[in-house]
């Protein structure tokens, strides 16, 4: 095109033009008109001008059209399979239109708020009862084997949430869909806790202690187990990451197209591989014995601190901090290496005898 056009022609050319856009209810829009007819509807009241769809939204008159300010609205970008419905003649939740929304079961915005919420809370409690497990009774690999399993059912379930035969019955798909989420949630939580240190305990039974290396410079460095683990991490949570960016991409545009069974599908696809994993390098997976958890031993120190001053009643229940019983001195007197700590309980006591002093504070 030609050179240096005038900015303002630009401007015009780009501007959305008032014959484009959509009239109120009972509004005439005339395609070469720049006025617009309106019958009484700015005597109108907001919810009297809303879409014949009932979308909630209120639509402008045309005096608001002449005098308002016109701002971009909010993009899309989240797609739900419990609160937007099935797109029209869909039955997998797919809306392969360019301007198409997936959905599935159109259950609004507070049913998807309370499960979402719900499947937060019950993916942050679960590792508690998983790591509780592995290290009072069956330990981390065990552990991990069986919750591995547990989270692939949990998936099937889901799936099955996602069928067409199921999806286009709202109710039964949320039920399964709710079953599917508890289940998973389950294996969950002795897969998250348990992993990580799985992972750590493997360099830490070969090298648990620094040694010295040459390189080829002829520089004498010392290898620290600390800083290698840390590196084993970094690696760690960056597939972590990298798997959680592709794997959602794959899923959105899967059930945009194709439909929710294969967005969850996907994962559990994936998932499926661990168990092999597993079983195959089994024998050289470093594997520690459980040894006791120090969770029982939290949750008595806690009822200890509590007991006397915490009640169901609210009048009943003590005003002062709520662990001020459990007091902690130190004896001044103590020599060498070792230093007494009593804890107080109101009129119980503890004395612990620690061997570096250095870590309290």
């Amino acid at each position: 095109g030609p050179v240096g056009l005038d900015l303002a022609d630009v401007s015009k050319a780009h501007a959305p033009q008032l014959r484009d856009v959509p009239a109120a209810p009972g509004t005439v829009n005339e395609k070469n008109e720049k006025e617009l007819a309106v019958a009484d509807d700015s005597s109108r009241s907001p919810s009297d001008r809303r879409d014949s769809f009932d979308d909630g939204k209120e639509y402008p008159t045309a005096e608001e059209v002449e005098t308002l300010r016109r701002e971009a609205g909010p993009i899309p970008w989240v797609v739900n399979f419990i609160q937007n419905p099935l797109p029209e003649g869909s039955t997998t939740g797919a809306d392969a239109a360019a301007d198409g929304q997936a959905g599935a079961l159109g259950m609004g915005q507070r049913a998807s708020t309370g499960l979402t919420t719900f499947n937060s809370m019950w993916a942050y409690f679960m590792p508690l009862l998983g790591a509780f497990i592995a290290d009072q009774y069956w330990g981390r690999f065990k552990t991990i084997q069986i919750s591995i399993f547990v989270a692939i059912l949990g998936h099937i379930v889901i799936i099955i949430a996602a069928i067409p035969q199921v999806i286009v019955h709202p109710q039964g798909a949320i039920a399964c869909f709710s079953v599917g989420l508890i289940i998973f949630g389950m294996g969950t939580g002795g897969f998250k806790p348990n992993i990580s240190p799985l992972i750590a305990e493997q360099y830490e039974q070969k090298h648990p202690k620094q040694y010295i290396r040459v390189l080829k410079s002829g520089e004498r460095v010392i290898v620290d187990p600390t800083m290698t683990i840390s590196r084993i991490y970094m690696y760690f949570y960056m597939m972590v990451n990298i798997g959680a960016l592709t794997g959602q991409i794959g899923m959105v545009y899967a059930e945009k197209y194709i439909g929710f069974w294969l967005s969850f599908v996907l994962p559990t696809a994936l998932y499926c591989v661990c168990p092999f994993v597993m079983w195959a390098m089994s024998k050289k997976y470093a594997r520690r014995p459980p040894t006791g958890s120090v969770l029982p031993k939290a949750i008595k120190l806690w009822r200890l601190a509590a007991k006397g001053r915490f009640s169901a009643n609210p009048v009943t229940t003590s005003v002062d901090p709520f662990l001020s019983p459990a007091k902690t001195t130190t004896d001044k007197r103590a020599t060498g290496s070792r230093i007494c700590v009593l804890m107080t309980f109101g009129r119980m006591s503890s004395r612990v005898v620690l061997d570096q002093p250095s870590r309290i504070g």
